[in-house]
């Protein structure tokens, strides 16, 4: 069994395969996450594993908090994330205290990459649903306006999901099926093809993919 792992976005990269084609990849700095928690169906009503991501201040973290490090003989994290299973945990496998390495992975297998997207603020229909917009001429009062929501007399109201302005961005993404295509464990460095959710230094969770 092999559980996901936390990481940072480090940026983007080209790299050159064996045939000379290049390939978009993404540099995300994996781990080391120390298991701070093994929840079990006995004791919590379900199977998860908590893991850790960046140290942090430990005058920055509050006393229940500094408990359960210290219970845990870890350093206080950052971020806190559990990986849940469907079956039951092994405990010789995962136990309190180890490390999670970007090891649990290998090149050429295929992940999942989850991260909350770019914030872009209140945005009109254009930008957000892609409209085309009204008429750029002389004589037009709107230009980017959505256009009519009505539904006349018949149903009377507006319909749920009609695109309209709102807040883009800031939502979790996760895009499936990303190849790993290096592994540095000494620097704790993994390198997939193609593009992750989130802005520089933004906060991701790797797991193995579900729909390989």
């Amino acid at each position: 069994m092999s559980i996901g792992i936390l990481g940072k976005k480090v940026g983007m990269m080209r790299l050159f395969g064996e045939n000379g084609l290049a390939i978009p990849a993404t540099v995300i700095e994996a781990g080391p996450c120390p298991i701070v928690q093994v929840k079990s169906e006995e004791t919590d009503g379900y199977e998860a594993v908590q893991i850790g991501f960046g140290q942090k201040r430990e005058n920055l973290v509050k006393k229940p908090l500094k408990g359960h490090f210290k219970k845990a003989n870890v350093p206080p994290m950052r971020f806190l994330r559990e990986m849940r299973f469907q079956e039951p945990v092994a405990e010789e496998n995962l136990k309190v205290g180890e490390q999670v390495t970007v090891q649990i992975f290998s090149e050429g297998e295929l992940v999942d990459v989850s991260g909350i997207s770019k914030g872009a603020g209140f945005a009109g229909v254009m930008k957000r649903w892609g409209f085309k917009g009204s008429k750029a001429s002389h004589g037009a009062e709107t230009h980017r306006h959505g256009g009519s929501i009505g539904a006349s007399a018949d149903p009377s109201r507006v319909f749920k999901g009609l695109p309209m302005p709102g807040r883009m961005g800031g939502k979790q993404i996760t895009v499936q099926n990303l190849e790993v295509v290096k592994i540095d464990p000494e620097r704790n460095l993994l390198v997939v093809k193609g593009s992750v959710p989130g802005p520089k230094n933004g906060m991701l969770v790797i797991k193995k993919a579900v729909k390989a």
